[in-house]
């Protein structure tokens, strides 16, 4: 698993770079930076090199997109008020050629073709008979890794083991979980970005028989919720281009699509495109009901 991947910032004398070093997933992903851009870019690419990163990741500023387009990077999507309010771009540098190969790329865009005829949701999904939902803390992380071992094979971060759940609980990721027969049958997280006012919808997971109830866009909902109650109104995900289901969930909770990753993690049993998705939390995913 990934337990190897860290987070390191570099400061030179001019500059500074947040790294998130992942030899597990082959890249590294440059998370913020400021100071001298030129510096900024040599010292990624230095660092993807002795990293043996066969992708570096930048989240880039609106006012350094021309550079980086100047020097070779790759524009592969954008998230919406990343920065306090301000868009990122997601730049890509390649460092072998079997990276820049995209297998899948044209079914992932009949994918997504398929998904313009899906519809928003009307209204917020019930829940199911049977099912209960609860907020997860550290007390439950045996169960999530659990479910997570039991859905991902692979999965480009350490899910499967207890200590690394209790460390992202520690660390501010908001889990929720719903529950049939007293065990975690579905779960999902959003990793909150207290600095920047943003958070990424991750780890959603749920056991092949429960699936087709709905349960997903309930979790993603509840996390919707508990962000806005912190202050916290701007969230994007990355989904599995190969996933219509997940896909299709995203789109219609109100998400927009923004872009896709090329081979950027491992999942399953191969290195997985991710499509972003980015959603406003101000604006309203439902009609309010008219008053009788």
């Amino acid at each position: 698993m990934n337990s190897n991947s860290y987070f390191k910032r570099h400061v030179g004398e001019n500059f500074f770079i947040d790294a998130f070093i992942d030899p597990f997933n082959k890249r590294v992903r440059i998370d913020d930076y400021l100071g001298d851009f030129t510096e900024v870019m040599n010292e990624a690419e230095q660092l993807a090199v002795e990293s043996n990163a066969e992708k570096l990741i930048l989240k880039s500023r609106k006012e350094d997109c021309k550079r980086l387009l100047n020097n070779c990077y790759i524009l592969e999507a954008f998230i919406d008020r990343y920065f306090l309010g301000s868009d990122a771009y997601l730049f890509a540098k390649f460092f072998r050629d079997e990276r820049m190969a995209a297998d899948d790329w044209l079914k992932e865009d009949q994918i997504m073709e398929g998904l313009s005829k899906i519809s928003l949701t009307r209204e917020p999904p019930a829940l199911p008979d049977g099912y209960t939902l609860k907020k997860a803390g550290a007390s439950t992380a045996e169960s999530l890794a659990s479910l997570y071992r039991q859905v991902f094979a692979v999965y480009p971060t350490p899910l499967h083991e207890p200590e690394y759940v209790k460390k992202t609980i520690s660390e501010g990721t908001v889990y929720f979980a719903l529950y049939h027969e007293g065990e975690i049958v579905s779960a999902a997280s959003a990793e909150v970005n207290h600095f920047y006012k943003n958070a990424e919808m991750t780890d959603c997971a749920t056991l092949k028989e429960h699936r087709k109830h709905g349960l997903m866009k309930i979790l993603l909902l509840k996390l919707e919720e508990e962000l806005v109650k912190d202050g916290i109104f701007h969230v994007f995900t990355m989904a599995r281009a190969l996933s219509f289901g997940m896909n299709a969930a995203f789109k219609q909770l109100g998400y927009s699509y923004t872009g896709r990753m090329l081979k950027n993690c491992f999942i399953y049993n191969k290195l997985e495109d991710m499509n972003v998705w980015t959603k406003n939390l101000t604006k309203k995913t439902f009609a309010e009901k008219p008053a009788h």
